[in-house]
C-alpha cells in the first residue's frame, strides 16, 4: 500500500511512541497529537485517524461523534477499555473498527488496511447523492432531506448508514445480517436485533413509518 498518512491520537509518550516508530517502519506517515482538540484540528489531513478513548481534554468518543459530522475519514477506536459496551458505543459512533490494548502491531496494521480498504471500495464509484421519492440523501454532507426538509431530529450515523445501504437498493429486499455486516462491520459484537431498534428510529425521524417495510423471516426493503 502506497505511504498514507495516519493521524495517531494518543496522550501517553509510552504508548505512543513506540506505535509511531513501529508505524513509520511499516511505511506509514505519521502524525502523532495528544489531545482532542488537536485531532479535531488535524483529522482533515489524514487517512485514517487511531483515535484513543481517555484523552486529557475531551474524551474519543465525543472526538469521534464530532468527526462524523463533518468528515468520512475512517477511525479506529484505540483503547485499554475491554468491556462490550465501550465497543458497541464507539461502533454506534461512527468508528470503523476498535481495537484494545495490549495490542500487536501487526494486527493493528491489518485492521487498518482491511478498513481503507473498505472504504475505498466504497468510495470508488462513489456518487453525490441518493434520491428514493421524497427522500433525499446527501453523500457528502451525510445530510438527509424529507420533501426538502432537513430531518429532525438529525439521523445518528448507524441510522444514516443503515437509511444509505437501504437506499442504494431501494425496492429490493436487504436481508438483516447483511446490513449488520456492512453498517457494523466485522467488530460488531451485537446481534442483528439491533437493526430493528435503528430502524424503527428512521421511521419516526422520516415520518412515515410504511417508507421501511419489515418482509418477516427475510430483510427490510426502502418502498421505491
Amino acid at each position: 500500500m502506497p505511504s498514507m498518512r495516519v493521524l495517531v491520537v494518543e496522550d501517553e509518550d509510552v504508548i505512543a511512541e513506540p506505535l509511531v516508530e513501529g508505524l513509520e517502519r511499516e511505511g506509514w506517515d505519521v502524525t502523532r497529537v495528544a489531545t482532542g482538540a488537536a485531532a479535531l484540528e488535524r483529522a482533515d489531513s489524514a487517512d485514517i485517524v487511531l483515535l484513543d478513548v481517555r484523552l486529557p481534554d475531551v474524551d474519543g468518543l465525543t472526538v469521534c461523534r464530532e468527526l462524523r459530522t463533518r468528515s468520512r475519514v475512517p477511525v479506529i477506536m484505540v483503547t485499554a477499555r475491554g468491556e462490550e459496551v465501550d465497543r458497541v458505543v464507539g461502533l454506534e459512533l461512527g468508528a470503523d473498527d476498535y481495537v484494545v490494548k495490549p495490542f500487536g502491531l501487526r494486527e493493528l496494521v491489518a485492521r487498518m488496511r482491511a478498513v481503507l480498504r473498505r472504504v475505498g471500495e466504497e468510495s470508488s464509484d462513489a456518487v453525490d447523492a441518493l434520491r428514493c421519492g421524497s427522500i433525499e440523501i446527501d453523500l457528502r454532507a451525510r445530510r438527509v432531506t424529507v420533501d426538502g426538509q432537513p430531518v429532525e431530529p438529525e439521523l445518528t450515523p448507524k441510522e444514516y448508514d443503515v437509511l444509505v445501504a437501504l437506499a442504494e437498493e431501494a425496492g429490493t429486499v436487504v436481508p438483516k445480517e447483511r446490513l449488520v455486516r456492512e453498517v457494523w462491520g466485522t467488530s460488531w459484537y451485537g446481534a442483528a436485533k439491533t437493526v430493528d431498534v435503528h430502524v424503527a428510529s428512521l421511521r419516526r425521524k422520516l415520518g412515515d413509518p410504511e417508507l421501511i417495510e419489515t418482509i418477516r423471516g427475510v430483510g427490510l426493503r426502502l418502498r421505491p
